[in-house]
């Protein structure tokens, strides 16, 4: 039995069997197979040599036609190579004599000439490492992609280990079979994760070697609350955590009796409950856990899960649907928060160095004018057919908010122009996820219809600790008492000037963070729908007094882990049942 520590990304406890995905752009890891498979392995990397020759074969056929033979002589190097048993028969075997994948084998021959080349003083040498290093992708892009397509080919309940993971690799998950996932890479509040969390799919990130130690097949546990992924675990920790597993199928049970009630304190004040969302079906989902609606639909996740920017028509048909869904219900949807993601950085000319201090969300929006208006026309299209709210992201001065209200009012003239229906009146907001836009909040009260405190930058740009960071990612604390006196802060002013105030950070779905939101004055959280049931047991077992008093008390400790552990111990004494079988915390 082999336990690893990660980040927690996703909350829920699976036991399952390993499915091990491969990127063929990293560093292959080395994984051992059972002995049973070698001979599988073998035939995998004979078909990935052949049909990369048969590949290569048809590529110079097209480079004799269209640029003569002796520029199409190097693909029949590469031919020659691909059938040379210097450099083939030590694959075969490594896989015979190590027990390795057909992936590791290639990756590892090929690296080990490439080194030998590029260590030779003659330049000509370095050439034939490039096309070792071209020949290695080539072969590998066979063997993972055909291991990929077995993922699509899944017919039984599986847990997807890989290096990483993109949104759209998560988003395209069979929910049905792919029942929890872990991997070496990843931050709490990375878009993946945020993904993971939106389709209810336990995940542990950051996990370091972990496909270095995951074979396909074995048996394993992945405990999305507490970080754990538990390899081969041993038939005691089996029976603990179905224990645990049952344990928290009563509670649940609980919780769905509270769907219908309302979001009430003891006290008789009303916190209104919202839901975060990427795509439009999970609308019902927030409602059937008892939101109120949605407080942060995710647009950039229609350019994520694309290979190409979505047309006005398809984000039109994306935003009416969450109109349809919410029926009347608050609906706030955010601009595209994009330009620190693979998708733009991809596009990009060149690609920035440290995007998240870069052009990203509304300066990219502001910069990128056509998209961002077509963004907006579907928008506010949609707002004729029911309530909305439009909020803009990242916004660190009164300049950027003031030029994207004038270009929302811009797009507004051509609709008016055109006879096409909108809302004039739709409400805009912004997003406080930056010190700038908290410290200078009072300003930004006058000229705005509402706020929405985004706990993950403004954690990230408070702390200087890049969120997506797995190295660095204990140091990521929304309960630093910076991050809660920017807080207070904001919400002293919301309060001053009669501003709606929501939280959508990925905080405010956990109870603890709730209570001292709740007495910072906070009286709206939005998070992900499993995370309602929960926040709603939270708010009607407490008092708007209890939590003021706890968050007096959070706001004198000089120190995260202080206020952590102060936040907890008031969480277990309000709702103790929601950590009943957490005795692992010691065992971790």
């Amino acid at each position: 039995m082999q336990t690893i520590k990660g980040i927690p990304v996703s909350p829920g406890v699976v036991i399952g069997r390993v499915f091990a995905l491969d990127d063929e752009r990293r560093r292959i890891p080395k994984r051992i197979v059972p002995k049973a498979t070698i001979e599988a392995e073998q035939q995998r990397l004979g078909s990935a040599l052949t049909g990369s020759i048969e590949e290569l074969t048809a590529v110079r056929a097209a480079a004799e036609r269209e640029m003569g033979v002796e520029a199409a002589k190097i693909f029949s190097f590469h031919i020659g190579m691909l059938a040379d048993k210097s450099l083939i028969d030590p694959m075969r075997r490594m896989i015979a004599d190590e027990s390795v994948s057909a992936e590791y084998a290639v990756y590892r021959v090929f690296a080990d000439w490439s080194a030998r080349f590029r260590a030779m003083s003659d330049s000509a040498f370095t050439t034939k490492a490039n096309d070792l290093e071209d020949l290695s992708a080539r072969v590998l892009k066979r063997l993972i992609g055909e291991h990929k397509s077995r993922l699509a080919e899944l017919h039984h309940e599986a847990v997807v280990v890989a290096s990483d993971l993109t949104p759209s690799q998560a988003a395209g998950f069979d929910r049905r079979l792919v029942v929890a996932f872990a991997t070496d890479l990843g931050g709490r509040t990375s878009h993946t994760s945020i993904v993971a969390r939106a389709l209810g799919i336990p995940a542990v990130v950051g996990c370091g070697d972990l496909t270095r130690a995951a074979t396909d097949g074995t048996p394993v546990i992945v405990d999305g609350d507490q970080g754990l992924v538990i390899l081969d675990p041993d038939a005691a920790e089996l029976e603990r955590y179905r224990a645990y597993l049952e344990q928290r199928r009563v509670f649940k049970l609980s919780l769905d009796e509270l769907a219908g009630l309302p979001s009430v304190t003891r006290d008789g004040v009303a916190i209104e409950l919202l839901g975060n969302i990427e795509f439009p079906e999970e609308v019902d989902a927030v409602i059937a856990h008892g939101g109120q609606g949605v407080g942060l639909y995710r647009t950039e996740f229609l350019y994520l899960t694309h290979e190409t920017e979505p047309s006005e028509e398809e984000q039109f048909r994306a935003y009416s649907e969450c109109v349809r869904r919410c029926a009347g219900r608050p609906l706030v949807i955010r601009t595209m928060d994009l330009g620190a993601d693979k998708y733009t950085q991809r596009q990009a000319e060149q690609p920035e160095r440290n995007p998240f201090l870069g052009l990203r969300s509304i300066r990219y929006c502001l910069k990128s004018l056509p998209m961002f208006k077509t963004q907006l026309r579907a928008l506010l299209r949609a707002s004729g057919l029911g309530p909305l709210k439009i909020m803009f992201p990242l916004v660190t001065n009164i300049q950027e908010l003031r030029q994207a209200k004038w270009v929302v009012r811009e797009v507004m003239e051509d609709l008016a122009e055109e006879g096409v229906a909108h809302d004039p009146g739709v409400p805009m907001g912004m997003m406080v996820e930056v010190p700038s836009a908290a410290l200078m909040a009072d300003h930004f009260a006058r000229e705005v219809d509402f706020f929405s405190i985004g706990t993950n930058d403004l954690v990230q740009y408070t702390l200087a600790v890049d969120r997506t960071n797995e190295r660095v990612a204990s140091l990521f604390c929304p309960t630093h008492p910076a991050v809660i006196k920017l807080i207070k802060d904001v919400a002293r002013v919301a309060r001053r000037r009669g501003v709606p105030l929501s939280c959508c950070g990925e905080s405010a779905g956990d109870p603890e963070y709730a209570l001292l939101l709740i007495g910072l004055g906070v009286r709206t959280l939005s998070a992900t729908a499993g995370s309602i049931p929960a926040l709603k047991r939270l708010v009607r077992s407490v008092t708007v007094e209890e939590c003021e008093r706890i968050a007096r008390r959070a706001l004198s400790f000089d120190s995260d882990a202080s206020v952590a552990a102060h936040l907890r111990d008031q969480a277990r004494r309000i709702i103790p049942e929601a950590f009943e079988g957490r005795s692992a915390e010691a065992h971790a």
